[in-house]
């Protein structure tokens, strides 16, 4: 008989054991895969923001489609009332509750498009850019093509299938390219964003439901829909609060210093995500399953997160140092003089994203560990400071403002916070220390030769590569000793 979740469990028990060869071989080829597939993904992302921002949209158009990318982005978080996780962490074959997943996920987006349908005039008026209502309109019609998706979505990272992912995401990403960079040519502005990543989400549908068949089925059982929401509820205020904590600041960027500013923060919150976008959202599509199997095990869910936290640090660090340090004339050679004003509060952003990285994993690793009411817990105290503290940062430093608030608030409040929430969970200090130690110390060797080699060769475009280079290498020579623990060789004292 499966296993299969009831009203009266409490927590599903991983289906695989830690010590399972094959689990260990899956997340490996998963998170090449994952890794690839990010990559080249937010390659042409890059290529196409390059292409816009420089010919056809302008800081206040970027500005409106930050409005509605923020609000589409909230809604997310609560669109299937988490209970799509399900299809990740439950035990037994998980075609017997898709069903009643996918009712409650669908039946949840439409009564939020509906809402959102409604109220989009008041919300892009309360934020500042009445032109962003009709954007939000047509953009959150991907609550709806989500809140199907997440069913054959789930399935796949369930089985680890991120070859096929990479297939999707590719055909989303191309049909939603297409269709923005066409529409934005013809002087549609920031609608045209909307109407890509509608057509981006419906190829992902498709290939979703074509990569899972069988997945699609809408069903209804009232026990599984009750034991669905006792475990998809807190997920989704936590995820929600999550989402609140890196798009409040868009939201009081709009309202308090108008749409051109939410331009240039945009632009620069946009950068700031790089190193996250590519390297932590490819580990997080197999962290949580990952997670997931060893979680019966403190000792082996303790040193897998430290592993997969030393691997994120020490690929992410570098990145941040370089965009921190080099901003203004990366700025401008990248995306030309209109767009130098982001570059102020680029430095700060790149620290936030490189806090933002590890919390996020940290993130996955409580909802693994059952350690839902601590998320709950962080990501509550996280915006309830950070509220007061940006818009103060709005009025006091403009953009930049905004940005040290960020990193004030993480660096003070929210990392202590995820630490005790960690320890908790059978994850003390020193599994953090074994993962951040050594690139910490080449970041911050990499940020002295940064500065010093800016001085003296200048910011021209063959300095910057000579600096990048220069920089880069000692990162490399600092790091060298964690190279056994990355790659997960045992050692003396780790075994």
């Amino acid at each position: 008989m499966d296993s299969v979740r009831t009203p009266d469990s409490e927590t599903a028990e991983p289906s695989d054991t830690p010590a399972s060869p094959s689990l260990g071989h899956k997340v490996r080829s998963a998170a090449r895969w994952s890794l690839i597939n990010t990559v080249v993904m937010r390659l042409g992302n890059f290529a196409t923001g390059i292409l816009l921002a420089r010919f056809a949209l302008g800081p206040a158009e970027w500005g409106v489609y930050g409005i509605a990318q923020t609000v589409l982005l909230v809604l997310l978080s609560a669109n299937e009332l988490g209970v799509g996780l399900a299809i990740v962490r439950w035990d037994g074959d998980p075609r017997r509750f898709a069903p009643t997943v996918l009712t409650l996920g669908t039946a949840s987006s439409v009564l939020l498009y509906a809402a959102i349908f409604v109220s989009a005039p008041t919300v892009a008026g309360l934020l500042d850019s009445p032109g962003a209502s009709g954007v939000l309109r047509v953009m959150c019609l991907c609550l709806v093509l989500d809140g199907v998706a997440q069913v054959p979505a789930g399935y796949l990272t369930r089985e680890f299938a991120q070859g096929k992912r990479m297939v999707i995401d590719a055909l989303n990403f191309v049909l939603s390219t297409a269709v923005t960079l066409v529409l934005a040519f013809a002087g549609w502005g920031a609608m045209s964003f909307a109407w890509g990543a509608v057509a981006g989400n419906v190829a992902a549908l498709l290939g979703c439901a074509l990569a899972a068949p069988g997945m699609l089925r809408f069903g209804w059982d009232p026990a599984q829909a009750r034991a669905l929401l006792r475990f998809g509820l807190p997920l989704a205020g936590a995820s929600l609060l999550a989402l609140a904590v890196v798009n409040v600041d868009t939201m009081v960027v709009g309202s308090s210093l108008g749409s051109v500013a939410l331009g240039f923060y945009v632009l620069a919150f946009n950068m700031s995500g790089w190193p996250v976008r590519i390297i932590s959202e490819a580990a997080r599509r197999v962290s949580f399953a990952g997670f997931s199997r060893l979680a019966a095990s403190p000792e082996a869910l303790a040193q897998g997160f430290s592993r997969a936290l030393g691997v994120l640090v020490t690929g992410t660090v570098p990145l941040c140092v370089l965009l921190g340090g080099l901003a203004e004339p990366v700025v401008r050679l990248v995306y030309g003089s209109t767009w130098v004003p982001a570059a102020s509060a680029l430095p700060w952003l790149m620290a936030l994203g490189l806090v933002r990285i590890g919390c996020e994993l940290a993130y996955d690793c409580l909802v693994a560990a059952g350690q839902r009411r601590s998320l709950i817990l962080v990501q509550g105290l996280w915006v309830v400071a950070l509220v007061p503290v940006l818009v103060a940062g709005a009025r006091l430093g403009g953009i930049v403002g905004v940005s040290q608030g960020h990193v004030v608030v993480a660096a003070v409040l929210v990392v202590p916070v995820f630490l005790y929430a960690l320890g908790r969970a059978g994850i003390g200090p020193a599994h953090i220390v074994r993962a951040c130690t050594w690139p910490f110390l080449g970041g911050a060797v990499m940020t002295v030769v940064t500065l010093a080699a800016k001085r003296l060769l200048g910011d021209g475009i063959v300095a910057l590569f000579a600096i990048g280079a220069t920089a880069l290498a000692c990162y490399v020579v600092c790091v060298l000793p964690s190279r056994r623990f990355l790659l997960g060789a045992r050692t003396p004292e780790a075994a």
